[in-house]
């Protein structure tokens, strides 16, 4: 009796994960910030929460230069809301995304134009 060896096909394991592309406004001066972050399995509000205590961070105790640092410690934390505007499959589309929202809602807070 012959023996069938069958090898099993082995499936690559998906390397592009969810991100979230998310908006973080200055509500005294409406000002904005467009960012991406990884959704960790802990779930969007979470992931989005630990990337803001990012932007907190360096904020506050590393005191960089760069716009959204700078409108955090001159109006204080409490004076910004930040949303998800979409969870997006893939780091490739994502920060696609995020650039074409950056150029055109023209943000205030984004250190660069993104290409």
């Amino acid at each position: 009796m012959k023996r069938e060896c069958k090898l099993k096909t082995m499936r690559k394991k998906r390397s592009d994960r969810n991100h979230l592309v998310y908006v973080i406004t200055c509500v005294p001066t409406n000002e904005q910030y467009i960012g991406v972050t990884v959704v960790k399995p802990a779930g969007k509000k979470k992931s989005l929460n630990q990337r803001w205590q990012g932007h907190l961070y360096k904020a506050l105790v590393l005191r960089e230069r760069w716009e959204l640092p700078r409108a955090i410690r001159k109006y204080g934390q409490d004076s910004f809301t930040s949303s998800v505007l979409e969870v997006v499959r893939g780091k490739k589309a994502a920060f696609a995304l995020e650039a074409a929202l950056i150029n055109a809602l023209k943000t205030k807070l984004n250190t660069r134009i993104k290409q």
